[in-house]
Protein backbone atom coordinates (compact mmCIF):
# COMPACT_ATOMS: atom_id res chain seq x y z
CA UNK A 1 0.00 0.00 0.00
CA UNK A 2 1.38 3.75 -0.55
CA UNK A 3 2.11 5.46 2.19
CA UNK A 4 0.56 9.07 1.97
CA UNK A 5 2.38 11.82 3.68
CA UNK A 6 -0.07 13.69 6.53
CA UNK A 7 0.24 16.90 7.11
CA UNK A 8 2.70 17.89 9.71
CA UNK A 9 3.21 20.53 12.04
CA UNK A 10 6.72 20.28 13.48
CA UNK A 11 6.42 22.76 16.03
CA UNK A 12 3.66 20.68 18.57
CA UNK A 13 6.22 19.18 20.10
CA UNK A 14 10.41 17.95 19.55
CA UNK A 15 8.72 14.05 18.19
CA UNK A 16 6.82 16.08 15.96
CA UNK A 17 9.75 17.85 14.89
CA UNK A 18 12.10 15.00 14.72
CA UNK A 19 9.13 13.17 12.28
CA UNK A 20 9.12 16.19 10.26
CA UNK A 21 12.77 16.57 9.92
CA UNK A 22 13.36 12.95 8.93
CA UNK A 23 10.69 13.46 5.72
CA UNK A 24 12.21 16.61 5.40
CA UNK A 25 16.15 15.42 4.81
CA UNK A 26 14.46 12.10 3.09
CA UNK A 27 12.88 13.58 1.02
CA UNK A 28 15.62 16.59 -0.09
CA UNK A 29 17.38 12.70 -0.64
CA UNK A 30 14.87 11.44 -2.98
CA UNK A 31 14.16 8.65 -0.84
CA UNK A 32 11.20 6.82 -0.91
CA UNK A 33 10.33 5.41 2.71
CA UNK A 34 11.18 1.78 1.45
CA UNK A 35 14.57 2.97 0.27
CA UNK A 36 15.37 4.66 3.49
CA UNK A 37 14.06 1.42 5.72
CA UNK A 38 16.33 -0.54 2.84
CA UNK A 39 19.41 1.95 3.90
CA UNK A 40 19.00 1.73 7.80
CA UNK A 41 17.85 -1.84 8.18
CA UNK A 42 14.52 -0.68 9.53
CA UNK A 43 10.49 -1.30 8.59
CA UNK A 44 8.88 1.13 6.30
CA UNK A 45 5.90 1.02 8.74
CA UNK A 46 8.02 2.27 11.36
CA UNK A 47 9.45 4.79 9.38
CA UNK A 48 6.09 6.20 8.51
CA UNK A 49 4.89 6.46 11.91
CA UNK A 50 7.83 8.37 13.00
CA UNK A 51 7.64 10.91 10.64
CA UNK A 52 4.01 11.19 11.64
CA UNK A 53 4.94 11.60 15.31
CA UNK A 54 2.95 8.56 16.16
CA UNK A 55 5.67 6.50 17.87
CA UNK A 56 9.09 7.48 19.70
CA UNK A 57 12.25 6.95 17.51
CA UNK A 58 13.93 4.03 18.87
CA UNK A 59 17.48 4.52 20.30
CA UNK A 60 19.68 3.33 17.86
CA UNK A 61 17.78 5.20 14.81
CA UNK A 62 18.91 9.17 15.42
CA UNK A 63 22.60 7.90 14.87
CA UNK A 64 21.66 6.04 11.89
CA UNK A 65 19.90 8.97 10.25
CA UNK A 66 22.51 11.52 10.52
CA UNK A 67 25.32 8.84 9.28
CA UNK A 68 22.75 8.48 6.37
CA UNK A 69 22.08 12.25 6.06
CA UNK A 70 25.40 13.29 6.86
CA UNK A 71 23.54 15.82 9.18
CA UNK A 72 26.60 15.57 11.99
CA UNK A 73 24.68 15.33 15.62
CA UNK A 74 21.31 16.90 14.33
CA UNK A 75 19.12 14.13 14.45
CA UNK A 76 21.17 12.78 18.19
CA UNK A 77 20.10 16.16 19.39
CA UNK A 78 16.56 16.28 18.57
CA UNK A 79 16.53 13.11 19.83
CA UNK A 80 17.86 13.62 23.42
CA UNK A 81 14.69 16.49 23.63
CA UNK A 82 12.31 14.04 22.32
CA UNK A 83 12.74 11.26 24.59
CA UNK A 84 12.52 13.89 27.95
CA UNK A 85 8.47 13.77 26.27
CA UNK A 86 7.85 10.17 27.94
CA UNK A 87 8.02 11.07 30.77
CA UNK A 88 6.36 13.87 33.56
CA UNK A 89 8.06 16.60 34.48
CA UNK A 90 9.32 16.32 37.47
CA UNK A 91 10.83 13.03 36.22
CA UNK A 92 12.37 14.50 33.40
CA UNK A 93 14.37 16.64 36.14
CA UNK A 94 15.54 13.38 37.81
CA UNK A 95 16.70 12.09 33.80
CA UNK A 96 18.72 15.33 33.46
CA UNK A 97 20.36 14.73 37.17
CA UNK A 98 20.61 10.88 35.71
CA UNK A 99 22.79 11.98 32.98
CA UNK A 100 25.39 13.91 34.81
CA UNK A 101 25.30 11.50 37.98
CA UNK A 102 28.96 9.85 38.40
CA UNK A 103 27.62 7.20 40.70
CA UNK A 104 23.68 5.97 40.32
CA UNK A 105 22.89 4.08 43.42
CA UNK A 106 19.05 1.66 43.65
CA UNK A 107 17.31 0.51 45.58
CA UNK A 108 14.21 -1.71 44.12
CA UNK A 109 11.28 -3.78 45.98
CA UNK A 110 9.61 -5.25 42.84
CA UNK A 111 11.16 -4.56 39.53
CA UNK A 112 15.28 -4.86 38.14
CA UNK A 113 16.12 -1.15 38.00
CA UNK A 114 15.47 0.33 34.83
CA UNK A 115 19.35 0.73 33.33
CA UNK A 116 19.55 -3.08 34.13
CA UNK A 117 16.51 -4.37 32.38
CA UNK A 118 16.69 -5.80 28.96
CA UNK A 119 14.28 -4.46 26.54
CA UNK A 120 11.57 -7.64 26.79
CA UNK A 121 11.66 -7.12 30.87
CA UNK A 122 10.99 -3.92 29.97
CA UNK A 123 8.06 -4.40 27.59
CA UNK A 124 6.72 -6.71 30.41
CA UNK A 125 6.89 -4.53 32.64
CA UNK A 126 5.54 -1.46 31.21
CA UNK A 127 2.37 -3.52 29.92
CA UNK A 128 1.30 -4.17 32.79
CA UNK A 129 -0.61 -0.80 33.02
CA UNK A 130 -3.68 -1.53 31.06
CA UNK A 131 -4.41 2.32 30.12
CA UNK A 132 -1.89 2.62 27.59
CA UNK A 133 -1.71 1.76 24.23
CA UNK A 134 0.99 -0.26 22.62
CA UNK A 135 2.14 2.71 20.93
CA UNK A 136 2.71 4.52 24.31
CA UNK A 137 4.24 1.16 25.75
CA UNK A 138 6.69 0.81 22.91
CA UNK A 139 7.32 5.05 23.36
CA UNK A 140 8.46 4.12 26.92
CA UNK A 141 10.21 1.27 26.16
CA UNK A 142 12.59 3.32 23.77
CA UNK A 143 12.91 6.01 26.32
CA UNK A 144 14.15 3.78 28.82
CA UNK A 145 16.45 2.43 26.53
CA UNK A 146 18.12 5.02 25.56
CA UNK A 147 19.09 6.06 29.47
CA UNK A 148 21.28 3.03 29.13
CA UNK A 149 23.57 4.59 26.19
CA UNK A 150 25.69 6.61 28.51
CA UNK A 151 26.60 3.26 30.35
CA UNK A 152 29.17 2.22 27.45
CA UNK A 153 30.41 5.26 27.18
CA UNK A 154 33.88 6.39 28.49
CA UNK A 155 32.66 8.61 31.01
CA UNK A 156 30.16 5.10 32.43
CA UNK A 157 28.78 6.40 35.93
CA UNK A 158 29.41 3.24 38.85
CA UNK A 159 26.16 2.01 39.41
CA UNK A 160 25.40 0.69 42.75
CA UNK A 161 21.83 -1.49 42.67
CA UNK A 162 20.27 -3.51 45.81
CA UNK A 163 17.19 -5.65 44.72
CA UNK A 164 15.04 -7.50 46.87
CA UNK A 165 14.70 -10.81 46.71
CA UNK A 166 11.39 -11.16 45.23
CA UNK A 167 12.20 -9.44 42.36
CA UNK A 168 14.46 -12.89 41.05
CA UNK A 169 11.24 -14.71 42.35
CA UNK A 170 8.64 -13.22 40.69
CA UNK A 171 8.32 -14.53 36.47
CA UNK A 172 7.96 -11.42 34.74
CA UNK A 173 6.34 -12.25 30.80
CA UNK A 174 7.73 -15.36 30.36
CA UNK A 175 10.15 -18.07 31.46
CA UNK A 176 12.70 -17.37 28.69
CA UNK A 177 12.26 -13.67 29.04
CA UNK A 178 12.86 -14.08 32.92
CA UNK A 179 15.76 -16.01 32.40
CA UNK A 180 17.33 -13.75 30.04
CA UNK A 181 17.07 -11.00 32.10
CA UNK A 182 18.47 -12.93 35.69
CA UNK A 183 21.28 -13.95 33.16
CA UNK A 184 21.88 -9.97 32.25
CA UNK A 185 21.63 -8.78 36.17
CA UNK A 186 24.21 -11.39 36.66
CA UNK A 187 27.17 -10.49 34.62
CA UNK A 188 26.14 -7.26 36.16
CA UNK A 189 26.87 -8.31 39.75
CA UNK A 190 30.89 -6.94 40.05
CA UNK A 191 32.32 -5.43 37.53
CA UNK A 192 34.74 -2.27 37.73
CA UNK A 193 31.55 -0.03 36.94
CA UNK A 194 29.06 -1.69 38.51
CA UNK A 195 27.58 -3.84 41.67
CA UNK A 196 24.72 -5.59 42.82
CA UNK A 197 23.32 -6.62 45.97
CA UNK A 198 20.43 -8.56 46.69
CA UNK A 199 18.39 -8.24 50.10
CA UNK A 200 17.59 -11.51 51.28
CA UNK A 201 13.80 -12.48 53.03
CA UNK A 202 16.05 -13.49 55.93
CA UNK A 203 17.05 -10.13 56.69
CA UNK A 204 13.37 -9.30 57.56
CA UNK A 205 11.51 -5.87 57.30
CA UNK A 206 13.08 -2.86 56.15
CA UNK A 207 11.90 1.30 55.57
CA UNK A 208 12.60 0.88 52.25
CA UNK A 209 10.06 -2.10 51.40
CA UNK A 210 7.45 -0.07 50.24
CA UNK A 211 9.12 2.06 47.71
CA UNK A 212 11.93 2.12 45.08
CA UNK A 213 14.57 4.49 45.54
CA UNK A 214 17.80 6.18 43.72
CA UNK A 215 20.18 8.12 44.99
CA UNK A 216 22.38 10.40 42.21
CA UNK A 217 25.73 11.63 43.29
CA UNK A 218 26.46 14.67 40.94
CA UNK A 219 30.45 16.08 39.56
CA UNK A 220 30.06 18.83 42.53
CA UNK A 221 29.69 15.73 44.84
CA UNK A 222 25.81 17.44 45.94
CA UNK A 223 23.50 14.03 46.04
CA UNK A 224 19.92 13.99 44.78
CA UNK A 225 17.17 11.63 45.62
CA UNK A 226 14.26 10.19 43.87
CA UNK A 227 11.48 8.20 45.95
CA UNK A 228 9.14 6.51 43.39
CA UNK A 229 5.71 4.66 44.88
CA UNK A 230 3.29 2.79 42.65
CA UNK A 231 2.09 6.16 40.53
CA UNK A 232 3.67 9.42 42.26
CA UNK A 233 7.66 10.12 42.83
CA UNK A 234 9.39 12.85 44.52
CA UNK A 235 12.83 14.53 43.84
CA UNK A 236 14.93 15.49 46.75
CA UNK A 237 17.33 18.27 45.70
CA UNK A 238 18.02 19.68 49.67
CA UNK A 239 21.14 18.39 51.10
CA UNK A 240 19.02 17.22 54.67
CA UNK A 241 16.74 15.10 52.80
CA UNK A 242 19.11 13.85 50.40
CA UNK A 243 21.60 13.29 53.82
CA UNK A 244 18.48 11.46 55.05
CA UNK A 245 18.19 9.01 52.09
CA UNK A 246 21.30 8.34 52.02
CA UNK A 247 21.41 6.74 55.57
CA UNK A 248 18.78 4.80 55.26
CA UNK A 249 20.37 3.20 51.94
CA UNK A 250 23.54 2.88 53.78
CA UNK A 251 21.79 1.16 56.34
CA UNK A 252 20.21 -1.00 53.46
CA UNK A 253 23.57 -1.67 52.10
CA UNK A 254 24.70 -3.28 55.10
CA UNK A 255 22.08 -5.85 55.72
CA UNK A 256 22.35 -6.97 51.88
CA UNK A 257 24.22 -9.78 50.79
CA UNK A 258 27.52 -9.08 49.69
CA UNK A 259 28.30 -9.40 45.56
CA UNK A 260 29.34 -13.45 45.27
CA UNK A 261 26.87 -14.47 47.63
CA UNK A 262 24.03 -12.73 45.65
CA UNK A 263 25.42 -14.06 42.52
CA UNK A 264 24.86 -17.20 43.88
CA UNK A 265 21.01 -15.98 44.63
CA UNK A 266 20.16 -15.21 41.34
CA UNK A 267 22.03 -18.35 39.51
CA UNK A 268 19.98 -20.19 42.15
CA UNK A 269 16.96 -18.40 41.21
CA UNK A 270 17.78 -18.40 37.35
CA UNK A 271 17.51 -22.62 37.77
CA UNK A 272 13.45 -21.66 37.68
CA UNK A 273 13.24 -20.33 34.80
CA UNK A 274 16.00 -22.02 32.94
CA UNK A 275 14.76 -23.19 29.44
CA UNK A 276 13.65 -27.35 29.77
CA UNK A 277 15.62 -28.86 26.94
CA UNK A 278 14.06 -30.89 23.65
CA UNK A 279 14.58 -34.76 24.61
CA UNK A 280 15.96 -36.24 21.41
CA UNK A 281 13.44 -37.56 19.02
Amino acid sequence: MTFKPQALNPYLSARHYFGAEQRRHREAAQLSLLQLADILNSSKSTLARIETAELMPPPDLPDQLDAAFGTDKHFHGLYELAKREAHPDQYRRFMDFEAQAEIIENYEPQVIPGLLQTKEYAQAQLSLQEELSQEKVEELVNARMSRKDRLNSVQSPLRWAIIDESVLRRQMGSRERTYKQLALLLTQVDTPDSKVQVMPFSAGPHYLMGAALTLLTLPNSSTVAYEEGIEVGHLYEDRDSAKKWRRRYEVLRAHALPPTASAELIREAMEDYKPCSTPPS
